[in-house]
């Protein structure tokens, strides 16, 4: 019997959700050194942010006390299995199908009542769906995610990366500018986080010790 999870797709989440907490955390401590936020290219006065974000505790930071430089080893450390584990990712689920067969969507499923439809069904804690391994909320949020928040958080944190203008101005404008990059980059953090924080909740509500058993072993369809 075909497995619900394939192996590559239990090794990228389980990957994945490591690199993003490390990143996150030891992101939280970059952000402590400097909590202004700007757009264009430069910005260093808080006159000149567009916002201020709060200063993070420490124990929601990665070291656990202010240290810069620490944050930044464990952020760099834990970009590069991020980036290439997403690319590789991306790669299988075209190659064997997984994108085309369970998150593209149909021109039917962006009916407004097929939508609104699948919002009764989550609010009645019913996830059950018919036909295929994702419902519609599912396939739109796992889209946004593959196709939006982490690829921006890969190709923003190129930007802002020390030393990356010289070698490729493009991508810096492709942002709107070094600083732009950078509120993108912690705005996207953010959407992360929500993702992950409703991921989680669906995952207890929906039957913890089997969801997780499952992307362990596999499953079984």
């Amino acid at each position: 019997m075909k497995p619900k999870h394939s192996l590559i797709t239990r090794i990228w989440h389980w990957l994945n959700a490591l690199c993003v907490i490390v990143l996150f955390m030891s992101g939280l401590g970059i952000s402590n050194a400097h909590r202004y936020l700007y757009w264009g290219n430069k910005g260093s006065e808080p006159s000149e942010a567009w916002t201020a974000v709060m200063r993070f505790p420490d124990w929601a930071t990665i070291p656990g006390h202010y240290n810069l430089a620490l944050s930044r080893d464990w952020h760099i450390l834990m970009a590069w299995p991020f980036a290439i584990a997403l690319m590789i990712m991306w790669a299988a689920m075209l190659v064997n199908g997984h994108f085309w067969r369970d998150l593209h969507t149909s021109i039917s499923e962006w009916k407004p009542a097929a939508i609104w439809h699948d919002v009764v069904e989550h609010l009645k804690l019913n996830f059950e769906h018919e036909g295929a391994k994702h419902n519609f909320l599912q396939k739109l949020a796992y889209g946004l995610v593959f196709g939006v928040f982490l690829p921006i958080m890969v190709f923003s944190g190129m930007a802002i990366s020390p030393g990356i203008e010289p070698a490729a101005p493009w991508l810096v404008e492709a942002f709107g500018g070094r600083q732009s990059a950078r509120s993108i980059h912690f705005l996207a953090a953010w959407g992360l986080f929500a993702f992950f924080a409703i991921h989680i909740v669906l995952v207890l509500l929906s039957g913890p010790v089997k969801q997780i058993r499952d992307m362990i072993t596999g499953g079984q369809q």
